[in-house]
């Protein structure tokens, strides 16, 4: 199913793929790399985590990627949101995008919980007179309690996504790219954090989802793609796509 000819396109991707390269043997040190490019004696082996991608996002929608681990999933979100640069093709991009593809990304380990709400705020443009407005509902929809003023590396990988979650999503965000997030916690927080996404969708914010959590995809999204060793195998519905990955 193609999207809808008249809706606004947030977010296009023109042949878009992603080379890398590795090197044959394992090298031990740096020292010993460096030795090594400068005696041309490296030898690489290139793959194609995305090849020839072309997708639009529309104004609004919550879209979902699948596929099996090392698919390209978070590869092509990282493309999205400007962490990567792609070796070939065009992205077009519409909007302010708050990205929140790992657990503790923008997070330091040894500051508390309370300072780095500040730090992540202040890296998703926010001044710290808007944090300071938001922290207490910040600390709230994250359910850290006291836990807000101990160091970060005291967490559970459930409480930092919790936090990193509240943080991204106080603020009604123009483009928010979520990898793997909302399938961490316990199930009361899932829940929670897809009903402000559902909120999100209510107010036209546009959503990009990973996730290998079929429900998610099927309660959530309005549109899903299947991804397979780099490219788009299948875009429509969710239904139609989860059945395409299971057959597939």
């Amino acid at each position: 199913m193609q999207s809808n000819d008249n809706a606004e396109t947030v977010i296009r991707l023109d042949n878009v793929s992603v080379r890398y390269r590795l090197p044959e043997e394992r090298i031990g040190t740096l020292k010993e790399y460096a030795i090594r490019v400068l005696q041309k004696r490296v030898r690489y082996n290139s793959f194609w985590a995305l090849d020839g991608v072309t997708i639009n996002v529309n104004k609004g929608e919550i879209f979902g990627f699948i596929g099996r681990n090392g698919a390209g999933k978070s590869t092509l979100l990282k493309v999205i949101s400007r962490v990567l640069v792609p070796t070939e093709g065009r992205v077009w991009i519409q909007g302010r995008v708050s990205p929140l593809l790992e657990l503790g990304a923008g997070f330091h380990p040894e500051l508390t919980g309370r300072e780095n709400v500040f730090l992540n705020g202040t890296l998703l443009g926010h001044t710290r007179r808007e944090i300071e407005d938001h922290l207490e509902e910040i600390i709230d929809f994250a359910e850290l309690g006291a836990f807000i003023d101990a160091p970060l590396r005291t967490y559970s990988s459930g409480m930092v996504a919790r936090l990193g979650f509240a943080v991204a999503t106080t603020w009604k965000p123009e483009i928010l790219i979520l990898d793997e997030v909302l399938s961490v916690g316990d199930e009361a927080f899932q829940i929670k954090c897809q009903r402000r996404m559902e909120g999100f969708r209510a107010e036209q914010v546009t959503s990009l989802l990973v996730t290998h959590n079929m429900k998610t995809v099927e309660a959530l999204c309005t549109r899903a793609a299947w991804i397979d060793h780099g490219v788009i195998k299948a875009i429509g519905t969710p239904d139609e796509i989860i059945k395409a990955y299971r057959h597939g």
